[in-house]
């Protein structure tokens, strides 16, 4: 990295950094999207419904994962930021091994919860067979997915984000190809699904090593000496995106919960399809974040503030402005995009109804997001942890078990919205007060 190409060129900067991780992720969610679609196509309304109620234990892994990537990277970042390039590579080593440990022990705390968590919900009949046969082989490859996602943000921070892009598009390509063949031909029905990611997975994990065996300039793997320090900070700094993450889990819970006992599992496979369309959307946001943040750790780690304020301002600007493309773009599509994954009129009309309400939180929750990365990224946990508190968890579940019980469906649709716009007054407070220390 070079501060006087940064300052010159700061939006250039970004869009380089971010666009193949903006494409890794949006790859990644597409996975979930084609699994959908071919679920929807060949098994049936149970089987999204089923999958999404486990949506909480994706979400899981995904917390634990960027809690310690994320803070781990952002402290290498720091480092080699500073020019300090054996602690850099110390916190490497160190957040692979504690990556791969605690994703080891979430799966087997997932395996023992899994009846009380169908219980619970009132899932039963073929939805309930459904989410034990995916998530029973889904739960190695939430795993790999997690290692794979700790080292991609260490390639990004070697400066290569491109190679870890061309890996995306090699699983989604791969797990296309695998749910077509093992869903749609072999008729594997719904372990078919979960099949083919597991296997896009470990073909990914496989590029990853190569990358690090064979290509890596600063990032080595080896043995190292484990440090409570660096453990510390790594958990510390990325606790805003492990609250971020789970607060969304617990969420999707609270969701699937009210859904199922007022309106049933139609209302959960609408709500659903257009959490598709959010998935998408916020994978964008974290490939803006996870692209802009090396740069904004370098140049706070060197000493540049107002360029790391710069780089997060510019950053903000381009998040809304995708956001409110893809609302105007799917408000007129809606109907079309309904009919990609159902045929049921009821659950369409309920899509159709909802995703124009659903969609205008994408007006804030970009800039909520990039902002606790901003925080995350110059080391201030608790500005980026309130933040990701409020949009993912307190504010929200308020909404969640409120607004349906007066307004029903359109209540579920209406808890983001509001969610998203009470967490920006608070962005902008944190904001400010950040400006004010100068």
């Amino acid at each position: 990295m070079n501060l006087e190409k940064i300052r010159e060129n700061t939006l250039g900067t970004i869009l380089r950094f971010s666009i193949p991780s903006i494409i890794a992720m949006v790859l990644t969610s597409l996975i979930t999207v084609v699994d959908g679609f071919f679920i929807g196509n060949y098994i049936g309304a149970d089987g999204i419904a089923a999958v999404n109620l486990g949506l909480p234990i994706i979400y899981l892994f995904l917390s634990i994962g960027l809690m310690i990537s994320v803070g781990g990277a952002a402290i290498a970042g720091i480092s080699f930021g500073g020019g300090n390039l054996s602690e850099c590579n110390l916190v490497f080593r160190q957040t692979l091994a504690t990556t791969i440990a605690f994703s080891v022990l979430t799966g087997l705390l997932v395996l023992a919860f899994f009846t009380p968590m169908l219980d619970l919900l009132g899932a039963e009949g073929q939805v309930r067979e459904y989410f034990k046969t995916y998530y029973g082989i889904l739960l190695p490859e939430l795993i790999i997915m997690v290692v794979n996602s700790s080292f991609g943000m260490f390639i990004r921070g070697e400066g290569n984000p491109a190679f870890y892009m061309k890996i995306n598009i090699i699983s989604v390509v791969m797990n296309l190809i695998l749910d077509y063949v093992f869903a749609g031909i072999l008729r594997f029905g719904i372990a078919g699904i979960a099949i083919a990611s597991l296997l896009s997975a470990l073909v990914s994990l496989i590029l990853i090593l190569y990358f690090f065996c064979k290509k890596a300039c600063i990032y080595h793997l080896g043995t190292f000496t484990f440090s409570p320090q660096i453990l510390k900070g790594t958990l510390a700094n990325g606790s805003s995106e492990f609250i971020g993450e789970m607060s969304i889990g617990i969420a999707m819970f609270a969701y699937n919960f009210v859904i199922m006992k007022r309106i049933g599992v139609d209302g959960v496979t609408a709500f659903t399809i257009v959490g598709y369309v959010s998935y998408v959307f916020s994978m964008i946001v974290v490939g803006f974040g996870q692209g802009a943040s090396p740069l904004i750790s370098f140049g706070f780690g060197a000493k540049e503030v107002m360029l790391a304020r710069k780089i997060r301002r510019r950053t903000n600007v381009l998040v809304l402005a995708i956001g409110v493309m893809i609302f105007l773009l799917l408000t007129a599509l809606s109907g079309w995009y309904s009919q990609l994954f159902v045929e049921d009129a009821a659950v369409s009309a309920m899509v159709r109804s909802g995703m124009v309400i659903f969609m205008v939180s994408f007006f804030f929750s970009g800039i909520n997001a990039i902002t606790s990365f901003y925080f995350t990224s110059i080391g201030r946990a608790l500005p980026s942890a309130v933040i990701s508190l409020s949009r993912g968890l307190l504010v929200l579940l308020v909404c969640i078990f409120v607004l349906p019980a007066y307004l029903g469906m359109t209540g579920v649709w209406m808890a983001a919205p509001v969610t998203e716009g009470v967490t920006f007054a608070i962005s902008i407070f944190y904001i400010g007060c950040e400006r004010n220390r100068g």
